[in-house]
């Protein structure tokens, strides 16, 4: 694995540790009771619950590894300290899309908590790095999918 840090904003870096510790206090003990309770039932090569368990128990530590790894090259950014008028890691960017003027908010975030529902968009995403260095005023183009859209950046804040 690298060792490259990771940016990621407090709240991010708290949602990682809450999962960790989730999957390390709670499933991990559960999963053991259940491979317990599967290993009384006696003979194992037959024992679908006992399987089943095994494969929960290599798919939660494998979660486990991926989640220490990011909660150890975090790069923990607070961006309530951040400012400045353009765009770069932890802003929340309003746009609009100069052919549909269709209205977007975005933060740009780490990988792991980027979350397009919920407004997050990922610091490698073609629009984000689109956007890194642009100002209120400024035009993004944007090569997406579903082909190239150009976007005006609206406002650009700190929250």
């Amino acid at each position: 694995m690298s060792m490259e840090r990771v940016p990621v904003t407090i709240e991010g870096y708290k949602k990682l540790e809450e999962e960790l510790h989730r999957l390390k206090a709670e499933e991990r003990p559960r999963i053991i009771q259940a491979i317990s309770e599967a290993r009384a039932h006696g003979d194992l090569s037959e024992n679908a619950e006992y399987h089943a368990a095994k494969e929960a128990q290599g798919m939660n530590e494998a979660r486990v590894a991926e989640l220490e790894d990011k909660v150890s090259r975090a790069d923990i950014i607070d961006t309530s300290k951040l400012s400045g008028t353009t765009v770069k890691f932890g802003a929340t960017v309003t746009l609009v899309d100069e052919d549909t003027e269709e209205k977007v908010k975005y933060k740009i975030v780490g990988d792991t908590e980027a979350s397009v529902k919920d407004g997050k968009i990922s610091i490698s995403s073609p629009i984000a790095r689109a956007l890194i260095g642009k100002s209120k005023g400024d035009s993004a183009e944007v090569v997406t999918p579903k082909g190239a859209r150009s976007y005006e950046v609206l406002k650009v804040e700190w929250k």
